[in-house]
C-alpha cells in the first residue's frame, strides 16, 4: 500500500485536475449557447435556399446549365475536412479524420484526392502525407460570413478552372451538445433535386430562371459552407462541454476513492502504533 504523502499527493493533483476540467465545462457550456442559437437560427434559411437552387437546376436545359453543375469524369478530389484548432472534445475529431481517411482510402481509391484542412487538427493528420494544400485553421479565430466567403469562392474557382472535378465537404452536424453526426456533403458539382418533385411546382421567374440561378449559386454555396463550419463549431463545443463534465465525474470518482484509501492507510498506521505503544509497554511490566 502507497505511504500517507504519495497518496496526499495524488488527492492534491487530481483535485487540481478536477478543477481544470470543470472551469473547462463552464467555458464550453457558455461558448456553446451562442454557437447554437447561431446554427438554429440559420439552418432553415442554408436548406430552403440550397433545395431552391437545386430545384431551379435541375429544370434548366443541359447547354444552358452553370459552371457549378457540370458533371465530368472524377479524376482529381478535393475534400474539405472540417474539425477545431484543440483537442480534448472526445471523439470529435477523430471522428472527422477517420470519415476522411474512408473516403481517401475506399471511396476515391483510385483517384487524386487533396484535402483542405480547416481546423489544426486535420492538418496535423492530413499535412504528413502531403496531401494538404492549404490550412485555415484561422478562420475560428474571427468566424463571419465574409471570411467563410473567401474559403468559399477559392473553392469555386478551383473547380471552375478543372484543377477539382469534386469537391466534398467533411464535418460534424450538431444536434445536441451530447451529439455529433458526421456529414459528407457534395460541395461541387450541385447536385440537382429528382425531376419529379421539381414538375410539381409553379413559379413564375424574374428576370429570368438561368440570371436567378447564376445569381442564388454562389450565395447559396457560400451558405452551404458557412453552415457546415458554424455547425462544426458547435459540435465542439457540444463534444467538448461533454467530455469535461465525464472527466470532471470520473475525477470526483477517483478523489473520492483515493480519499477513502487514504483514510484506511491512516487508521492502519494509527493502528500499528498503538499495538506498537501497548507491546512495548507490556514489555517493561513483564
Amino acid at each position: 500500500m502507497a505511504n500517507l504523502k504519495e497518496i496526499r499527493n495524488r488527492i492534491s493533483s487530481v483535485s487540481s485536475t478536477m478543477q481544470i476540467t470543470s472551469a473547462m465545462k463552464m467555458v464550453s457550456a457558455a461558448k456553446l449557447k451562442k454557437a447554437q442559437d447561431a446554427i438554429t437560427a440559420m439552418r432553415p434559411y442554408a436548406d430552403k435556399l440550397t433545395e431552391l437552387l437545386q430545384s431551379l437546376s435541375a429544370t434548366l436545359d443541359a447547354d444552358s446549365g452553370s459552371k457549378f453543375a457540370e458533371e465530368r469524369e472524377v479524376n482529381n478530389v478535393l475534400i474539405v475536412s472540417i474539425t477545431s484548432n484543440r483537442g480534448l472534445c472526445g471523439a470529435f475529431n477523430s471522428n472527422i479524420i477517420k470519415q476522411t481517411q474512408h473516403l481517401i482510402s475506399n471511396v476515391y481509391a483510385d483517384k487524386k484526392v487533396s484535402v483542405l484542412a480547416i481546423g489544426k487538427k486535420a492538418n496535423d493528420a492530413f499535412s504528413k502525407k502531403g496531401i494538404v494544400i492549404d490550412n485555415k485553421s484561422t478562420i475560428f479565430d474571427d468566424l463571419t460570413f465574409d471570411n467563410v466567403s473567401e474559403i468559399a469562392e477559392m473553392l469555386m474557382d478551383t473547380f471552375v478552372a478543372g484543377e477539382y472535378d469534386k469537391i466534398e465537404i467533411v464535418y460534424n452536424k450538431f444536434k445536441n451538445a451530447a451529439t455529433q453526426i458526421v456529414m459528407t456533403e457534395q460541395f461541387l458539382p450541385i447536385v440537382p433535386v429528382a425531376g419529379e418533385a421539381v414538375n410539381n411546382a409553379d413559379y413564375i421567374f424574374e428576370p429570368s430562371k438561368l440570371e436567378i440561378v447564376e445569381q442564388l449559386i454562389p450565395k447559396s454555396l457560400k451558405t452551404q459552407l458557412y453552415k457546415g463550419i458554424r455547425d462544426s463549431f458547435a459540435s465542439e463545443h457540444g463534444a467538448r462541454m461533454t467530455a469535461m463534465h465525464k472527466a470532471t465525474d470520473n475525477a470526483t470518482e477517483l478523489r473520492d476513492q483515493l480519499k477513502l484509501t487514504y483514510n484506511k492507510a491512516r487508521q492502519a498506521a494509527i493502528t500499528n502504533e498503538i499495538l506498537e505503544i501497548v507491546g512495548g509497554a507490556e514489555a517493561l511490566n513483564n
